[in-house]
């Protein structure tokens, strides 16, 4: 494996990042891992941040073993490390990553800056009873344990909005179809509206609503899209470039590394921003539509 660096691709940060919270969580040090599995502790360090030119396979089997994953995580990294060895410019990922190993998970918890436009409620926004109902309705998820173990780990995620120390910072636009589009039924639905109302009063959270009135920016309808920013080092520079994700719930989920795609949706994001009602509009409208579903 040679030791240049180039610029990072999504799947070795990825992979980096996997492997780096494996090896926190069997409480290794980066100089004790390097040793068993015969790498330089800098040869380590770059496979962490995602940085290595190549990652070998056998590297990353050896790795596995010493870290006490999982086979089916294992095998999933193994694949990462040969999707780390073709640039490109944006990665479709489908059915790769169990709840553990998780792509967006991963990357949003990375994330210093995350604006989100839906038109439904997005996950780190949930309440306990909209998640359930979201996973309830979809057929491939099946028992009861299968949806209770999908909505602990959507609440587990709200954690990154929440927490004292470096929370995101998390901007919403929503759709205003989403606050009529009923989600497992009324008083769900109104539970969920005023919990928005009330988390958008966080320092670090902005939600504001996309009126029907608006009508369609740039005259099209784009579709919900996430753009993630990883904040910068101690000279400036970004820690990781920044990416939009593009969800599909019927085929591969997208990621957009490109910087001109990245630019794109930005200024995308900056005209929905124009259109929409501010903070204080959007809690009324909020609380407006909860009470509508509690009369």
């Amino acid at each position: 494996m040679t030791g240049n660096d180039e610029p990072s691709t999504l799947p070795r940060r990825q992979l980096g990042r996997f492997l780096r919270k494996a090896r926190n969580e069997v409480g290794l040090s980066i100089e004790r891992v390097a040793e068993l599995v015969e790498l330089s502790s800098a040869g380590l360090q770059r496979i962490e941040s995602g940085k290595v030119k190549k990652v070998r396979v056998r590297d990353v089997q050896a790795l596995c073993e010493v870290l006490e994953v999982d086979s089916d995580d294992a095998e999933r990294a193994i694949e990462l490390a040969k999707q780390a060895q073709v640039k490109s410019w944006y990665s479709a990922f489908s059915g790769l990553f169990s709840d553990n190993f998780n792509m967006f998970v991963g990357l949003e918890a990375s994330a210093r800056q995350i604006f989100s436009y839906h038109e439904h409620v997005p996950g780190l926004l949930q309440t306990a009873a909209y998640a359930r109902a979201v996973f309830s309705a979809y057929p491939g998820y099946v028992g009861q344990d299968d949806v209770d173990r999908r909505v602990e780990l959507r609440l587990k995620r709200q954690a990154i909005v929440t927490r004292k120390t470096m929370p995101v910072n998390l901007e919403v636009v929503l759709h205003e179809s989403a606050l009529h589009r009923v989600v497992g039924s009324q008083r769900v639905m109104a539970a969920q509206l005023r919990h928005l109302a009330e988390i958008g009063k966080l320092p670090n959270v902005s939600i504001r609503i996309h009126p029907f009135a608006a009508g369609c920016t740039w005259g099209m309808l784009h579709g919900p899209f996430v753009i993630l920013e990883f904040g910068n080092d101690a000279k400036g520079r970004p820690l990781e470039p920044p990416l939009v994700f593009l969800e599909s719930q019927m085929s591969n989920d997208l990621y957009l590394e490109k910087p001109e795609d990245v630019r794109r949706y930005h200024e995308l994001a900056e005209d929905i921003r124009k259109t929409a009602l501010d903070e204080a509009k959007s809690r009324d409208l909020l609380r407006q539509v909860a009470r509508s579903y509690s009369a």
